[in-house]
């Protein structure tokens, strides 16, 4: 393999979407996919051990997220380029793809042709986030949440109950409860369910 192709890693728990787009940006004659991961832990390990140039990170990925992992890389690989493709744009996860140092941010519908032009314009130095999501992003506005809210609300968002939620979180029952509704007042809703779900379609959690 020649070492002036670009070396990339691929994150993407559908295993037959990565499959496809491996082989498909492997025809590109300065692409190498050098790794694959299905989880977030995964592509950590993965890029630890090659060293990727770009990494391509699904936003939503079992274990850590996209963000969660891009985080990470920051630190450790801070030559590594990230860039973030999702089935579920929402301006919430553009922002905290955008704190977290990802320079690119592109839907799943891109076409493998046109996300391969994206990892040579990210490895270059510069930024692509999709048009589209950046509209979106700009119009839903910032996030009312604190970080402690948002926290313990997406750790209410599979129906724990308030003590396993206070656990996980390191608080008092009492604590999560009051964290809970304010975060439901900020929301305008009725009870946290509908404060996990109003959360979730503006990417606020």
């Amino acid at each position: 393999m020649s070492r002036d192709r670009l070396r990339v890693l691929l994150a993407d728990d559908e295993h037959l979407i990565r499959g496809a787009l491996a082989a498909l940006l492997g025809l590109e004659d300065d692409l190498a996919v050098v790794a694959e991961a299905a989880s977030g832990p995964e592509a950590l390990a993965m890029a630890r051990a090659h060293r990727p140039d770009v990494a391509v990170l699904d936003l939503q990925m079992p274990g850590a997220d996209g963000v969660n992992v891009a985080t990470a890389l920051r630190t450790e690989l801070p030559e590594c380029r990230i860039m973030i493709v999702t089935g579920h744009g929402r301006p919430g996860h553009l922002k905290r793809a955008l704190a977290a140092g990802v320079r690119g941010f592109v839907p799943k519908t891109v076409s493998a042709q046109r996300l391969a032009e994206i990892i040579r314009t990210v490895h270059a130095g510069h930024r692509y986030v999709d048009p589209e999501l950046a509209a979106d992003a700009i119009s839903a506005g910032d996030s009312p949440l604190t970080a402690r809210e948002a926290e313990v609300l997406e750790l209410a968002g599979d129906g724990a109950p308030i003590a396993e939620i206070a656990e996980r979180a390191s608080l008092s029952q009492g604590t999560v409860r009051n964290y809970l509704s304010s975060a439901a007042a900020k929301l305008g809703a009725g009870n946290r369910h509908t404060a996990v779900r109003l959360a979730r379609e503006r990417g606020w959690v």
